[in-house]
């Protein structure tokens, strides 16, 4: 297969972002890279563009790393709770996942939405406890969540009725 390179204008997803000169199939980069915008040819003159390129780039990874500070802080400072039904014998009746937990934190802080797939949960939870989560809201800034997992308030119908 053919191949060119080709200097990236914005953040292609698992090829690189702005100011990258990268090799592509020659069909990707005409079908879609270049007509859409998304890169320049490697060509002499368009390699001069490449400092405008890296500038803009800085300043977009500032304001990404900016916003996952002020993310991850909020972070820390959330508490939830969330209730897990456990039967006789401590076995729970189903579990936590990151999507309970991902809709949580949007039940709980009007201003944070952070998708299921950035809490690295490594298997659901089942079982009453406290847990540090952590959640990749930037690969250079670590951040985590606190969740205690506790029973329900149980309720007698018996007292209820008598």
């Amino acid at each position: 297969m053919a191949t060119t390179e080709v200097i990236l204008r914005q953040k292609v997803d698992g090829l690189g972002a702005e100011s990258d000169i990268v090799k592509v199939k020659r069909g990707f980069a005409r079908n879609f890279l270049l007509p859409q915008g998304k890169a320049y040819e490697a060509t002499r003159g368009n390699l001069r563009h490449i400092e405008h390129l890296k500038t803009v780039r800085k300043e977009r990874e500032a304001e990404e790393l900016a916003e996952a500070e002020r993310i991850a802080e909020k972070l820390k400072k959330l508490r939830l709770t969330m209730e897990l039904s456990i039967g006789q014998g401590g076995k729970a009746f189903g579990s936590i996942t990151t999507a309970d937990i991902a809709a949580l934190i949007k039940e709980k802080s009007k201003s944070l939405d952070i998708d299921r797939h950035q809490i690295l949960l490594d298997s659901p939870i089942k079982t009453l406890d406290t847990y540090k989560i952590p959640v990749k809201i930037h690969p250079t800034l670590p951040a985590e969540i606190s969740v205690r997992v506790i029973a329900p308030e149980k309720t007698d119908d018996k007292d209820s009725n008598s």
